[in-house]
Formats: structure tokens, C-alpha cells, sequence
């Protein structure tokens, strides 16, 4: 028990410091997961070998699945690097649920992934967190098209397809030239293609990446300052994940597995 309540209080001191440096920076020093990883490590394999060492392949299928799936996730783009880290040394610290010292408050809140694969509870709650942020920009959207007036694709944009224009919606948000030049975490979410006409074809970019961002924000700015194309560019935060991760812990160790909460609510 004692073992167990260490991890998890490593675990939270280590998140919530990698959260606060990833919405302050968004970058996390690979310092923290030197750090956080043998340590994690070291207090599971105590644990395990003086108290249930028949868990320990489960501990390294663990390891194994969690792994595997947050390299795919950051080789991808799904994920960024410190994320993928957290989820790794996740995988060391609590590889498996923590019901016998945190029974979740919601019914069926252990689910069977969560016995054997606890950091996937967390990321799959870290997921439904995130997704939930969708919801906020819609509204936000559809409330900065009531209030100014103005329409959310204009021009060549309106030429795009639905999906791209709900993806824009959900992901995204309209925001002045300056704040995108201002803030390197905001990614422009459209492109020009043909610039030296008048007006230039816009084009919404749906999975917006570092690489080249700062030569279409160029692009977007000398549009805007010849007068080409409107100041409203749309653009994507960049979410700092590693809050989502560190709620979707909290979550899973006084709830439960709230995808599984929500598939047996459901189902009945």
C-alpha cells in the first residue's frame, strides 16, 4: 500500500509539474522522464517482486502495449514527444489499476483494460477530455459569427469541402494576423496557393504541423498587409495534452474508466 501510494504521488508531482511547463512553454525538459523513469521503475519491480511477483509479465505486456502505442501515436502526429513520454513512464509507475487503494466512485469504474493496461484508462480519458474541447470552439465559433457578422469561410474557402469546413469548426477558430504572429502554439489552419493573384486561393489545412509553419504565416501576413485577403486567419491552438494527461489520471483513480463508464451505461 505504502509502495503504491508513493507511485501515485510521484506520478501526479511529475504531471502537474510537466503540465505547468507544457501550457506555460509547451515544451517539457527530457530531464523530467530521466527523472520520473527509473524511479517508477525501481518502486514497481519492488512491489511487484516482494508482493505479487506472478504479475510481472502482465507488468511487462503493460509496458510492451503502452509503449507500442504512444510511439505510433508521436510518430504519427498524434502525439508529441513529452506526451508520449508521460505515457511510457506511466506505464512504469502504474501499470495496473489501483482499486485496492482507490475503489472509483462510478459504477463499473475498473474496467477490464484498466486491470492489466491502467495507462490506456488514462490516455482514452486524457482523449474524451481533450474531444470535449471540440465542443467549446463550436460554440465559440458559431457565437463570433453572431456577433460580428462576419462569414466563417469567405472567398475560395467557401469552395471547400464539409468536412473540411466542420473540421475547421471543431479544431479551430478564427483569430487577427497578429495574435498568430504573436503566438507560436497557434497554427494556421489555411494556406495560399497562387498568391500573386488578386484575390490569392485560400485553402483550410486540416492537420496543421510545426514544419513550415512560420513560411505560411509569412505568406498570410503579406496577403493581409497587401490588402488581399481579410485579418482573420483561422488557426488551432496547440493543446497543451500533457493537462489532459494529468486529468485523465485523476479521473481514473477516483472514477474510473469513463469510456467504459459511459459503453456500459449505455448498453445497459
Amino acid at each position: 500500500m505504502i509502495i503504491t501510494t508513493t507511485r501515485i504521488i510521484l506520478s501526479l508531482g511529475f504531471l502537474v509539474y510537466a503540465s505547468w511547463r507544457d501550457y506555460k512553454t509547451r515544451e517539457v525538459s527530457n530531464r523530467l522522464w530521466v527523472f520520473y523513469a527509473p524511479i517508477a521503475l525501481t518502486l514497481s519491480l519492488c512491489e511487484l517482486l516482494l508482493y505479487d511477483p506472478a504479475r510481472l509479465p502482465f507488468f511487462g505486456l503493460s509496458f510492451g502495449v503502452t509503449t507500442v502505442i504512444a510511439l505510433l501515436l508521436f510518430y504519427s502526429g498524434g502525439f508529441g514527444g513529452a506526451d508520449s513520454k508521460a505515457l511510457i513512464c506511466l506505464a512504469l509507475a502504474l501499470p495496473f489499476s489501483t482499486e485496492t487503494l482507490f475503489q472509483p466512485l462510478l459504477p463499473y469504474g475498473v474496467s477490464p483494460l484498466a486491470q492489466y493496461l491502467f495507462p490506456l484508462t488514462i490516455f482514452s480519458n486524457a482523449v474524451l477530455f481533450a474531444a470535449a474541447t471540440c465542443i467549446y470552439l463550436l460554440l465559440y465559433n458559431v457565437a463570433w459569427h453572431k456577433k460580428t457578422g462576419i462569414k466563417s469561410f469567405e472567398g475560395t474557402l467557401a469552395e471547400e469541402s464539409a468536412i473540411k469546413k466542420l473540421t475547421a469548426l471543431l479544431t479551430g477558430r478564427r483569430v487577427s494576423i497578429a495574435q498568430l504572429k504573436a503566438k507560436w502554439h497557434v497554427y494556421p489552419m489555411e494556406d495560399l496557393e497562387n498568391d500573386g493573384e488578386r484575390p490569392p486561393k485560400r485553402k483550410l489545412v486540416i492537420v496543421p504541423r510545426d514544419e513550415g509553419r512560420d513560411e505560411i504565416v509569412t505568406r498570410l501576413s503579406d496577403a493581409v498587409e497587401a490588402g488581399k485577403i481579410d485579418s482573420h486567419i483561422w488557426a488551432t491552438p496547440g493543446l497543451p495534452m500533457l493537462i489532459f494527461v494529468t486529468v485523465g489520471l485523476l479521473v481514473a483513480l477516483f472514477l474510473g474508466d469513463i469510456v467504459w463508464v459511459l459503453i456500459t451505461t449505455i448498453l445497459g
